[in-house]
C-alpha cells in the first residue's frame, strides 16, 4: 500500500493559506473544515510551511491571546517534511513517528498533490490488515 492508495480514497483536496494570514482566521478555517493542519503557500504557489493545531496552541501558550492577530509565518513549521505518491504506508508511518508529526504534504515533481494525516495512514493500514485476514480465512477454508 502506498500514499497514492490513500489519496485515491481520500482525494487530493488540500486546504492552504498564505503566510500573512492571521492565526485567528486560520484557526477558524481549521475548525470549519474539521482538519488539524493547513499547508502554507507563498505568492508563487510554493509550499513554505505547515501550520498545525499544535503550532497554534504553542503560540497561545507562549504569547497569550494576542498571538491570534499575528501572521501564520510566525508560528508555522518552516521545515516541511513531505512524502511522495509511491512511498509505502510503512515508510510514512516511520517518518511521522520519527519526526513526531501528524500531517504530511504529498509533493510529486515539486507540486503539491495532496495531504495525508496519521489518521488516514492508520485507517489504511487497518483496512489492509483486515483484507489480509479475510484472504487468510478464505485460504484456510478452501484448503
Amino acid at each position: 500500500m502506498t500514499v497514492e492508495s490513500i489519496l485515491k480514497h481520500k482525494g487530493g483536496d488540500v486546504v492552504t493559506v498564505g503566510p500573512d494570514e492571521s492565526i485567528e482566521a486560520t484557526a477558524s478555517l481549521l475548525f470549519a473544515r474539521k482538519i488539524g493542519a493547513v499547508i502554507v503557500k507563498d505568492a508563487s504557489g510554493g509550499v513554505v510551511g505547515v501550520l498545525s493545531e499544535r503550532d497554534i496552541v504553542r503560540g497561545v501558550a507562549q504569547g497569550g491571546s494576542s498571538c491570534l492577530a499575528r501572521p501564520v509565518k510566525d508560528f508555522m513549521s518552516g521545515h516541511v517534511v513531505s512524502c511522495r505518491l509511491h512511498d509505502t504506508i510503512i515508510e510514512v508511518m516511520g517518518r511521522m513517528t520519527d519526526r513526531r508529526i501528524r500531517h504530511l504534504p504529498v509533493i510529486e515533481d515539486g507540486k503539491l498533490v495532496g495531504m495525508i494525516s496519521i489518521g488516514d495512514v492508520v485507517k489504511r493500514r487497518i483496512d489492509e490488515a483486515l483484507m489480509e485476514a479475510d484472504e487468510l480465512r478464505r485460504y484456510i477454508a478452501t484448503g
